[in-house]
């Protein structure tokens, strides 16, 4: 009797094991607003991590038809927020599928950020916006009614919410800001970064130091949070390459820093343990495209706006992204989802943060 106990209590166990493994998606909108060319009809594609990044299921309810410009996910809403280049978001329920909510904005919507609890979404109002009344126009997360508009400066583009939700970042033209997002309240403003326009960036977790795009180069500017000033401009290459940068990503233990070249088709990397961080190659990439680079939140595979998935240790091509049709896919707005017995567990950035 002794022994049958033991023998269902260890089938239980397996059972239960089985049921609760951890699942790891990656979420890739189309059409990406930024590279139609490589738009895959209309929808979010969803990518088995864990199975070689193999194509899992699209997501056909978002109205996408814009072009998306940005995602930003909670991990406590269980939820997705998708902009797009007509002034459209809408909040996606990640345990559904389902399109909870779509508005049309005054403003927006770039790439965004959400407060952790889902409650507010923070969206800039454009990079095609130069007037210095652009901004972040603040939406009901719940909801999706717009509050209020926040102004910071031109071209609002790009923004970040830190993993302990106590800071928003949002780059306007050569102007970092940040802002304390519950209180709504800029406290810093950091201007004459990023060498021309505004492009994108990326915090290392102590939020200590911003890596700043540059507009005309490829290499970026190290940004002290705490004097609020840049203190380092690092290019790429043995001599300086005249494309713009447009993607930067630390990986998550923050020892190395990847940007885009998206002209040129690579992404170089550098030791991010030294300041300034120092070159330590870099990867080919198979096409043009926007520019971004991205890492699994376990640091083990980097991603970008092409269909390539690269081993972040050997830094070795090992999957190539394809939608239901076996045609390789490529996106910019990509962000991993974490998913146990039908529950959401965690939801990562579109933005390659420290998380050290």
């Amino acid at each position: 009797m002794k022994r049958l106990v033991l023998l269902f209590a260890l089938v239980l166990s397996s059972f239960c094991q089985a049921e609760d493994k951890l699942h790891r998606y990656l979420y890739a909108a189309t059409p990406d607003g930024a590279q139609m060319g490589s738009a895959s009809g209309m929808g979010i594609l969803v990518f088995d991590i864990d199975e070689g990044f193999r194509f899992v299921r699209r997501i056909e309810g978002p109205m996408l038809k814009g072009g998306v410009r940005g995602l930003t996910g909670s991990t406590d809403a269980k939820a997705l927020f998708y902009g797009t280049t007509d002034k459209r978001m809408g909040r996606l329920d990640l345990e559904t599928d389902k399109v909870v909510w779509e508005k049309e904005l005054t403003g927006g919507c770039d790439r965004s950020s959400v407060m952790l609890d889902g409650s507010r979404v923070f969206a800039p109002t454009g990079w095609w916006g130069p007037k210095d009344s652009g901004g972040l126009v603040v939406i009901d997360g719940v909801t999706g009614a717009e509050l209020r508009k926040i102004t910071v400066g031109p071209s609002a583009h790009n923004s970040i919410m830190s993993p302990d939700g106590t800071r928003l970042f949002i780059g306007t033209t050569t102007t970092l800001t940040v802002f304390d997002p519950k209180a709504e309240k800029a406290l810093m403003t950091i201007p004459e970064v990023g060498e021309s326009g505004v492009f994108p960036f990326t915090v290392n977790s102590s939020l200590s130091l911003a890596f700043v795009c540059l507009g005309k180069h490829v290499g970026f500017d190290v940004v002290d949070l705490k004097a609020g000033k840049p203190i380092h401009r690092v290019l790429a290459g043995e001599t300086p390459i005249a494309h713009r940068t447009h993607g930067v990503a630390m990986t998550p233990d923050e020892s190395e820093l990847w940007i885009s070249d998206q002209d040129g088709k690579k992404l170089f990397i550098f030791d991010a343990t030294k300041m300034p961080p120092a070159p330590m190659g870099s990867v080919e990439l198979s096409t043009l495209g926007h520019g971004w680079v991205n890492f699994s939140l376990d640091g083990a595979f980097a991603w970008s706006h092409t269909p390539d998935i690269f081993d972040a240790k050997t830094k070795k091509q090992i999957a190539t992204l394809r939608d239901e049709k076996g045609k390789p896919f490529g996106s910019s707005k990509l962000i991993e989802v974490q998913i146990r017995d039908g529950k959401v567990v965690r939801v990562g950035s579109e933005f390659g943060i420290g998380r050290k």
